[in-house]
């Protein structure tokens, strides 16, 4: 145990220990991590390949589902890999520049996520209550703004948590009893005062996640609205059924991560082990499902994966 007190200003590495309590199990619960990781990785290729070479899914609804596939790969990928390394080969150590590098990569793509949600929801709100002016308000250019301007608001919002635990002298345990580094239990193994820390974390998510969720809640309500003042059924029907997909995905998406939250500020009597499964679960499951909802529920791609493997196939 001497390699897990050692002390220093800025420590070279930091020990994580994976899922506690389930240390007997690590082997085990690794498989259905890995074949859900693998479906992520295979779904959302596919995903970006689709909409890369086919012509017809070149429209701004599609640009922003590859853009989401692109951020759920990177948010998968910064957890998964190093979660097997502990669960098969006992691989615990991370260094502190590691550390710092895959918990930039989780927050930021976990708050592009979101952005990338709400800029979807933007895209739906134009389609069905300004059908005639899709066209012209949706141009390339105007995407190419939105893109840049939410990747750019989530670097910023992300960046600064990673001078925040520069600062901070590590002169206790650099044990982390969880499978990643995340910024709230990284900050609280400091031997400082962290309340810069845990403000700076309170505001992170109202400035990204919950802003967002409530923008899209406004977006969704006036697109109800927009509904229902259509004349025929079938226009209703139609017009919700491109909103299907998405809504899943946002449901998938929020639901786990507000669950979360209110775990870890009001569920005092939930295990650690519960939240740490909790959270290895929201980096994998999302990714995973995004590109089956948007295979199964929209037809221009499932129509194009059909030909694709039918194609395959007949070779």
């Amino acid at each position: 145990m001497d390699m897990f007190n050692q002390s220093s200003y800025n420590p070279e590495t930091f020990i994580l220990l994976g899922i506690p309590g389930l240390e007997k199990f690590h082997m085990w619960i690794g498989i259905p991590f890995f074949f859900t990781y693998l479906v992520a990785v295979v779904g959302n290729c596919i995903l970006l390949y689709l909409i890369t070479v086919e012509r017809s899914l070149h429209e701004p609804m599609f640009f922003f589902l590859s853009m989401l596939a692109m951020t759920d790969l990177i948010l998968s990928t910064a957890g998964v890999p190093k979660m097997l390394s502990i669960f098969w080969l006992e691989d615990r150590t991370i260094t502190f520049p590691g550390c710092l590098t895959q918990m930039f990569f989780l927050h930021y793509s976990f708050v592009l996520d979101s952005a990338i949600l709400m800029a979807m929801a933007f895209d739906r709100y134009v389609a069905i209550c300004s059908p005639l002016r899709y066209t012209t308000i949706l141009i390339p250019k105007t995407i190419i703004k939105i893109v840049v301007g939410i990747s750019f608001r989530s670097f910023c919002v992300i960046f600064p948590i990673m001078f925040l635990l520069k600062r901070l002298p590590f002169c206790r345990t650099h044990i982390i009893p969880h499978t990643y580094c995340e910024h709230i239990g990284v900050a609280r193994l400091a031997c400082a005062d962290i309340s810069i820390n845990i403000w700076y974390g309170f505001c992170v998510p109202l400035m990204t996640v919950i802003s967002d969720s409530v923008l899209i809640a406004i977006s969704y309500t006036l697109i109800l609205c927009a509904v229902f003042r259509l004349p025929s059924r079938d226009a209703r029907q139609k017009a919700l059924g491109t909103c299907g997909s998405h809504v899943c995905v946002i449901l998938m998406f929020y639901t786990p991560g507000f669950f979360s939250v209110l775990a870890h500020r009001f569920g005092h009597n939930v295990s650690r082990t519960f939240h740490i499964m909790f959270a290895n679960l929201h980096i994998v499951i999302p990714p995973a499902l995004n590109p089956i909802v948007y295979g199964v529920k929209t037809k221009q791609i499932r129509d194009k994966v059909t030909l694709l493997f039918s194609t395959k196939g007949s070779e």
